[in-house]
């Protein structure tokens, strides 16, 4: 069963595409996919910028084909603490409820447009957001 995209869902993966720019596996630019490190399924962190990076498509179907070999890069990438960190949060019994989506996503598209303007002030590289998890 596929999971529903939601507005909360479409605004934070426009905030983590933005924030990143390029690819952050290969650093491509170009049209980009937000990339869970948990699935989505997982509403203890489907919001949280921690568990999502940007990835162009061929990045992003290596990340699903791959399991084993993108887990050993992502732990190599963030470090074993950060992924100790990532897996507690997804553990955890508190669920975003459904009530509190329409708040993500204004959340995350005040953060986009936050992100948007520092890009036309001329900022490159990743630009930092605040995460709503």
């Amino acid at each position: 069963m596929a999971i529903k995209i939601s507005p909360a869902d479409k605004a934070f993966s426009e905030c983590v595409r933005a924030a990143a720019g390029e690819c952050e596996r290969c650093g491509k630019g170009g049209r980009l996919e937000c990339s869970h490190i948990f699935s989505r399924a997982n509403r203890t962190i489907r919001w949280a910028k921690d568990n999502a990076m940007a990835k162009c498509f061929m990045c992003h179907k290596w990340w699903h084909a791959e399991p084993t070999e993108s887990g050993v890069w992502f732990r190599g990438l963030k470090g074993d603490g950060f992924v100790a960190l990532l897996i507690e949060k997804k553990n955890n019994k508190f669920k975003v409820p459904k009530t509190e989506e329409k708040d993500i996503a204004r959340h995350y598209r005040g953060q986009l447009k936050i992100i948007e303007q520092k890009r036309s002030e001329g900022h490159t590289g990743f630009i930092d957001f605040v995460s709503w998890q």
